[in-house]
C-alpha cells in the first residue's frame, strides 16, 4: 500500500525524488520487520491482558509432563499478536499487485482460522485434545490443495487470469500440460540435478510440504519459545531465498530458477521475523502466553507456501529439521506402540515421550536447555541450508 502512494506522490510531485527508496525491496523488507516487531511490543500486554480477561487460559494434559501442569491457566491463543503483526505489516509494505504474497498470506491466514477454532473448542470446552484430528486435517487439505493447484501453474504466469487460464487448458487437454523446467524438484548442493515433477507431482509435493509442515509446527510448539524462534530463523533464510529466486542477476549467477514475483517474499518474511521477536519477548520461559494452534499451524502453513514458490522443499526439510525431528518422533512413536501392542499385547516406546522435546524433558534436561539447544540445531541447520546457495 504505501509502495503505491510512494509511486503516486512521486508521479504528481517529482521534487519528492527520495521516495524512490519505497521501489528497494530490501527498504521495505527492514521497515516490514520493524513495523511486525513495533506492532508485536506494542500491543502484546493489551492482547495478555484480554485474554486472561477472557479466562481463555491452556489446559495442559494430565498425562504429559508433570512440570508443565503449574502452566494451566496461562493465555493461549497469542498467535492471534503474530498474524496481526504479519497481516498489517505485510500490507503496508508489500506491492499489492505480487500474486505469490497473496497466496502466502491466505494460506497462513486460512490455516489460522482452523488453529483459531480448534483452540476456541480447548479453551471453552475445556478439552485439552480440540478439533479431532480428523476434522482438522479434512481442512488443511482443502486449504493446501487449492494453494498447490494456484502454484502449479503461477510459476510461468504472471496474472492471477493467465493462472485460470493455464488451469483450464491443462484440464482440456486431457492432464497433458507440461510445467517448465523451473518447476522441478531442485536438489541442493548440485549445479544442474533436478527432477522434472509434471503437474500432478508438483501438486502432490506443495501438497504434502504445506500440510505437513503445519503439523510439524504444532507439534514443535509445546515448551516456551521453542516453536517461535526456529520459525523465524527458517523464515528468514526463506526470504534470502526468495530474494534470490526473483531476482534475474543474482538467480542467473547463481544457478537458480528465476521466477518473477518471487523477491517479493522478502517482505512476508521480514514481517513474520519481526512479528516472531516480539511474540518471543512474552513467549520466553517463563511464558506469559501461549502461540496456540491459531499461530502454529498457520506459520508451518506459511513456511511450507514460501518453500514451494522458491522450489526449496528439500533445504526447507534441512533448515527445519527440529520440525522434521519432531513429527518423527510422533509418528514412530504411534506406529511402534500400536504394533508391539497388536503382536505383544502390550504397547512399548521408543521414546520416553513424544514429541521429542517431551523426551529430553524425562531424560533430566531442564525446559530452558531443550529450547537454547533446539535452537543452536536450527541455527546450524540454517547455515547449512544457506550455504547451498552457493556450493554447488
Amino acid at each position: 500500500m504505501l509502495l503505491s502512494l510512494a509511486q503516486w506522490l512521486q508521479t504528481y510531485f517529482p521534487e519528492l525524488g527520495f521516495l524512490r527508496v519505497f521501489n528497494y525491496i530490501t527498504f521495505r523488507a527492514v521497515m516490514a520487520a520493524l513495523t511486525a516487531l513495533l506492532i508485536g511490543l506494542a500491543f502484546g500486554p493489551w492482547v495478555i491482558r484480554r485474554l486472561t480477561e477472557l479466562k481463555i487460559g491452556q489446559p495442559i494434559r494430565e498425562y504429559g509432563v508433570q512440570q508443565h501442569l503449574s502452566k494451566s491457566g496461562t493465555p493461549t491463543m497469542g498467535g492471534v499478536l503474530i498474524l496481526i503483526g504479519i497481516g498489517v505489516s505485510t500490507l503496508l509494505w508489500f506491492d499489492w499487485s505480487n500474486r505469490f504474497v497473496w497466496v502466502v498470506m491466505l494460506v497462513t491466514m486460512g490455516f489460522g482460522a482452523i488453529g483459531w477454532v480448534d483452540d476456541y473448542r480447548k479453551v471453552v470446552n475445556k478439552d485439552p485434545e480440540g478439533m479431532r484430528s480428523r476434522e482438522k486435517f479434512f481442512w488443511q487439505s482443502i486449504i493446501g490443495l487449492i494453494a498447490a493447484i494456484y502454484l502449479a501453474f503461477s510459476v510461468s504466469e504472471t496474472s492471477f487470469y493467465a493462472v485460470v487460464e493455464l488451469f483450464f487448458r491443462w484440464v482440456s487437454s486431457g492432464f497433458s500440460t507440461e510445467l517448465p523446467p523451473k518447476a522441478d524438484l531442485m536438489l541442493p548442493f548440485f549445479k544442474s540435478i533436478s527432477y522434472p515433477l509434471g503437474v500432478f507431482g508438483f501438486i502432490g509435493l506443495s501438497y504434502l510440504v504445506i500440510v505437513g509442515t503445519s503439523n510439524a509446527v504444532n507439534f514443535t510448539d509445546g515448551l516456551d519459545g521453542l516453536a517461535i524462534m526456529p520459525v523465524v530463523m527458517v523464515g528468514s533464510a526463506l526470504g534470502v531465498f526468495a530474494y534470490v529466486t526473483g531476482s534475474s542477476v543474482y538467480s542467473r549467477y547463481l544457478l537458480f530458477p528465476y521466477i518473477p514475483g518471487a523477491g517479493e517474499l522478502l517482505i512476508f518474511c521480514a514481517a513474520l521475523a519481526g512479528a516472531g521477536l516480539a511474540f518471543l519477548w512474552f513467549n520466553t520461559h517463563p511464558a506469559q502466553v501461549f502461540m496456540g494452534d491459531v499461530g502454529a499451524l498457520a506459520l508451518g502453513g506459511g513456511l511450507g507456501t514460501l518453500a514451494v514458490i522458491t522450489r526449496q522443499e528439500i533445504v526447507l526439510g534441512i533448515m527445519g529439521g527440529v520440525f522434521v525431528a519432531e513429527v518423527l518422533s510422533v509418528m514412530l512413536q504411534v506406529t511402534w506402540f500400536k504394533y508391539t501392542k497388536k503382536k505383544y499385547g502390550e504397547g512399548r516406546r521408543i521414546f520416553k515421550m513424544a514429541p521429542l522435546h517431551h523426551h529430553f524433558e524425562k531424560s533430566g534436561w531442564k525446559e530452558t536447555q531443550v529450547v537454547v539447544r533446539f535452537w543452536i540445531i536450527t541455527m546450524l541447520l540454517c547455515l547449512v541450508g544457506l550455504a547451498s546457495l552457493k556450493l554447488r
